[in-house]
């Protein structure tokens, strides 16, 4: 018997309710209605393993300080190409629109991600491309500006996003990576550019926080 296709967009608008992340209330996002639940509906609705778990559904504490920094400083992207990598809701792609870029291409494996990812940018009322490609095994040409956030939480990415990073620097592109404060840098900053505290939100701790820290590499 033939698995029915999953209708991405229908699952993203079932299982989470429109609100804005902290600290980022020009920006309004299809989150997680139930923090915890939402990892068994989604696991069991879907046989793809790239969508088994909705990290899009957060806004986690490097993407809210990567948004909160491009709205506050519209220059590091404005009349730029971004490619926002691991998107996951697409928080950054979003902001870097609204701060004024030329164009964002927000990428994510997950095709839950992708699905909200265009979501949340109509909601906001701006154009993002999307795709689901692996870039980090491609580091993209022609972007101007590169966004990555909270994308290091397993070792093996840690070793890929490295990689990546490392090819990346010898192009002429702006880099800027964002996640939380307790985070294991994949390579040596160059200047830290912002600072926040916040929490993952929804909360999945009460109470409980950590600092959202974007850096130039």
């Amino acid at each position: 018997m033939t698995t029915p296709a999953v209708d991405y967009p229908a699952l993203v608008r079932a299982t989470t309710e429109l609100m804005h992340a902290p600290q980022v209330p020009e920006i309004k996002l299809h989150l997680a209605a139930d923090a915890r639940g939402i990892w068994q509906t989604v696991e069991e609705a879907v046989s793809d393993p790239r969508a088994k778990r909705p990290f899009w559904a957060f806004a986690w504490p490097g993407g809210i300080a990567k948004a909160r920094l491009l709205l506050d400083r519209p220059d590091l992207v404005r009349g730029k190409r971004v490619l926002d990598i691991g998107c996951g809701s697409g928080l950054g792609a979003i902001a870097a629109m609204q701060a004024g870029a030329r164009f964002a291409l927000a990428n994510d494996i997950d095709p839950l991600a992708i699905a909200a990812t265009a979501l949340n940018a109509a909601r906001n009322g701006v154009e993002v491309e999307t795709t689901d490609r692996d870039l980090l095994g491609e580091a993209a040409d022609g972007f101007d500006v590169v966004l990555f956030a909270d994308v290091v939480y397993e070792p093996e990415l840690a070793i890929r996003v490295a990689a990546c990073l490392e090819t990346l620097r010898r192009r002429d592109a702006l880099i800027l990576f964002a996640d939380r404060g307790t985070t294991r840098l994949p390579l040596r900053p160059v200047e830290r550019l912002y600072e926040c505290r916040t929490t993952p939100f929804p909360e999945l701790e009460p109470g409980y926080f950590e600092r959202g820290i974007v850096w130039r590499l």
